[in-house]
């Protein structure tokens, strides 16, 4: 069975880019009979809003968005991410990291081992890093995999390669004591059985990670979908970081059409209900229109 999700961060209320990617999930979802659900990722309590995940979910059910099973909230799954930590370490397959934010802003964020080959003191606040070159090792199973390359093939952006010899050993366990998102979301997508993820392509780079994850912990990662995200007049992504203002609850047909265009569909505009524009919708839904674009001006969207 298809199984999709989305996955918002409770830092503020969604804004339309927000609405865009949890509508691309659902008419994918749907499209294929397939079901939706909604998880809150509320590891990162810095950056949490209080009130936000309640607000979240308003909008969506106000925009017909309805989950088919009870709402996942990755604060309650530590034991999990958890586990998955200790296996790692009895693998030895993941090292302490006490590097500065300003060390690795030199090196571009592309980490060189420094912490491998020179461990910190154990009293030392660390973060966990996996070890790519061991992990790779392990889990090559085709000739593509061979050596740092890794390729998958996403539902919108097509082939995408990753060098992980470029790229370096990601943290899987935050210095300052919070699991590392994509720890969380891979346990999670595994746990759950998620089988598409369709969101932002500015979250492309973090799926050979993830893709990774899932071959060392045995599972079989997603299809993704990588759409294209929402830039406001400053050409930069509509983001809850760059204050997008919150989505108007009180006209969600309007909002559901400017969303539907965004995502390049004619929807009926005139004597219409959410219930008819997502029925309209998931019969009319396709990825592949998609593929031609990088960004969608949100600017472009006003005239429905």
């Amino acid at each position: 069975m298809y199984i999709g999700r989305f996955a918002p961060s409770p830092s503020g209320p969604l804004h339309f880019g927000s609405l865009v990617c949890a509508l691309a999930s659902y008419l994918d979802a749907k499209h294929h009979n397939g079901q939706w659900l909604v998880r809150i990722e509320d590891i990162d309590p810095p950056r949490e809003q209080a009130g936000a995940s309640e607000h979240i979910l308003t909008t969506l059910k106000t925009h017909g968005l309805h989950w088919d099973q009870p709402i996942v909230y990755q604060s309650h799954r530590s034991e999990l991410y958890l586990d998955t930590l200790n296996k790692l370490t009895q693998a030895g397959l993941i090292y302490r990291c006490n590097c500065t934010r300003q060390r690795l802003k030199h090196l571009l964020f592309n980490y060189d081992q420094h912490c491998l080959h020179s461990s910190p003191p154990p009293t030392v606040q660390a973060a966990l890093r996996l070890n790519t070159v061991k992990t790779l090792a392990l889990t090559a199973n085709s000739a593509i995999q061979t050596g740092a390359q890794r390729e998958f093939t996403d539902l919108v952006q097509g082939d995408v390669q990753e060098d992980f010899s470029v790229s370096g050993d990601f943290v899987v366990h935050r210095k300052d004591g919070y699991f590392a998102y994509q720890t969380a979301v891979s346990v999670d997508d595994i746990n759950q059985g998620i089988t598409h993820v369709i969101r932002g392509n500015d979250l492309l780079n973090t799926t050979p990670q993830q893709i990774l994850l899932h071959n060392l912990l045995d599972a079989t990662p997603p299809q993704y979908g990588h759409i294209p995200v929402i830039i406001g007049d400053n050409n930069i992504k509509l983001s809850k970081q760059n204050h997008a203002p919150a989505i108007d609850n009180h006209v969600p047909q309007k909002n559901l059409i400017q969303a539907m265009k965004a995502l390049n569909m004619h929807p009926p505009t005139h004597n219409t209900t959410t219930t008819r524009l997502l029925t309209w919708a998931i019969e009319h839904w396709s990825l592949t229109s998609l593929k031609s674009q990088q960004t969608i001006a949100y600017r472009d969207l006003l005239s429905y």
